[in-house]
C-alpha cells in the first residue's frame, strides 16, 4: 500500500539520518557509472516568472526509483506564498509500485541541496577559514548555513542580497544559527574576504569580479539550475585550480560551466570522484576550488530512501 506522508511526518524522520552522508553516497554511485538519470525535464514560465524541474532515475540493481517535480515561482513572496513548491514519489524497482509519495512542498530539494553543499564545503574547503561569504538572502541561502555547521568551524558570515529589507531579516535568522553576521552591501567584498564563499541566487550574470577572489578560496555554486542563470564570472572556472561539477553532462547545459566553454578537461572532475577518494580534490592551502551544484535526480533518491527508513525507525 502506497504511504502518502506531509513535511511534518517527512521532517522528523530527516532528523534520524545523516543527509550530507546519504548524499555523498549518491554522488559517489552517480560519479562511478551505477546510475541511470535522463536528462532534466523543465517547464519555464514568463509571466509570472518561474520553472518546474522533473529529475527521475534510479541505481542499477537497488530497489526504488524516484520521480520529483519541483517549481520555484519568484513572485511568490509578494503573496505571501513560498517560492518553491513540489513533491517527491518512491517507486519499486521491480515492479513499478508507488511506495512513498512526499508531499514536502519542495523542501526535500532544498535540503538535498544545502547537503550537497555541505558535502562540497567538507571535501574541498581550505582548513583555515575566517570569514563565510553568503551570496543571497532566501531559503537556500539559510540552509546552506546550517548544514555548514556540522562541516567547518568558522562562525563569522558576510552576506549579500540585493534587497536590503531581506538582507536584514536573512542575518536576523542566521544569528539564530549561531553565526556572526555582517551586511555587506559589495559583493565584491564579500568575495575578496572570503575563503568559502556559497551563491544561492537565481542570477544571470556574474555576482561579483573573478579577480576579487583570493588564493586558497573554495566557491560553491547552487543558483544555475537553468539554461541562461550564472553566478560566477566564468573567468573565475579558466583561472581556478580545480572546478568540480555535481555532473559534468549537467553542469555542461545548465550550470556555471555552461558559461565557460574553455574550461580545461583536465581541471574538471565530478564531486563523486573526490567523495570516493577517487581524486584527491584540493592539493594545497592555496589552490582556487569551485563547485558547480545543479542538483542531480541521486540526491533525490537517497534523500527519499533515507525519509523512508526515518519513517519505518
Amino acid at each position: 500500500m502506497t504511504r502518502v506522508v506531509r513535511w511534518d511526518e517527512i521532517d522528523s524522520a530527516l532528523a534520524r539520518v545523516d543527509v550530507v552522508a546519504e548524499i555523498e553516497r549518491g554522488f559517489v554511485a552517480y560519479s562511478r557509472g551505477e546510475c541511470v538519470v535522463p536528462p532534466v525535464g523543465e517547464l519555464i514560465f514568463d509571466e509570472p516568472p518561474g520553472e518546474v524541474h522533473i529529475k527521475y532515475g534510479y541505481v542499477r540493481g537497488e530497489e526504488h526509483y524516484v520521480v520529483k517535480v519541483a517549481s520555484g515561482f519568484y513572485g511568490n513572496a509578494k503573496l505571501g506564498l513560498p517560492s518553491g513548491q513540489g513533491m517527491m514519489i518512491l517507486f519499486r524497482q521491480a515492479t513499478g509500485e508507488p511506495v512513498l509519495v512526499l508531499l514536502d512542498e519542495g523542501r526535500l530539494t532544498d535540503e538535498r541541496t544545502a547537503a550537497a553543499g555541505a558535502a562540497a564545503a567538507r571535501l574541498l574547503a581550505p582548513p583555515e577559514i575566517e570569514a563565510i561569504g553568503i551570496f543571497g538572502t532566501g531559503i537556500q541561502a539559510r540552509l546552506q548555513l546550517a548544514y555548514l555547521r556540522d562541516v567547518v568551524a568558522c562562525r563569522r558570515v558576510l552576506a549579500w542580497g540585493r534587497n536590503a529589507d531581506r538582507l536584514a531579516v536573512y542575518a536576523r535568522d542566521a544569528r539564530e544559527l549561531g553565526f556572526d553576521v555582517e551586511e555587506v552591501s559589495d559583493p565584491d567584498r564579500v568575495a575578496r574576504e572570503s575563503q568559502l564563499i556559497v551563491t544561492t541566487t537565481a542570477a544571470k550574470a556574474a555576482l561579483f569580479g573573478s579577480d576579487t577572489v583570493q588564493r586558497g578560496t573554495h566557491v560553491t555554486a547552487v543558483g544555475s539550475d537553468t539554461p541562461g542563470k550564472q553566478e560566477l564570472p566564468s573567468q573565475l572556472l579558466g583561472r581556478a585550480d580545480l572546478v568540480v561539477a555535481d555532473s559534468l553532462a549537467q553542469c555542461r547545459e545548465r550550470g556555471e560551466i555552461a558559461s565557460a566553454p574553455e574550461l580545461s578537461e583536465d581541471r574538471v572532475v565530478e564531486l563523486g570522484h573526490v567523495a570516493a577518494g577517487d581524486h584527491p580534490g584540493r592539493t594545497t592551502n592555496t589552490a582556487v576550488t569551485v563547485a558547480d551544484l545543479t542538483g542531480v535526480a541521486v540526491q533525490d533518491l537517497r534523500i527519499a530512501e533515507a525519509v523512508l527508513r526515518g519513517l519505518i525507525d
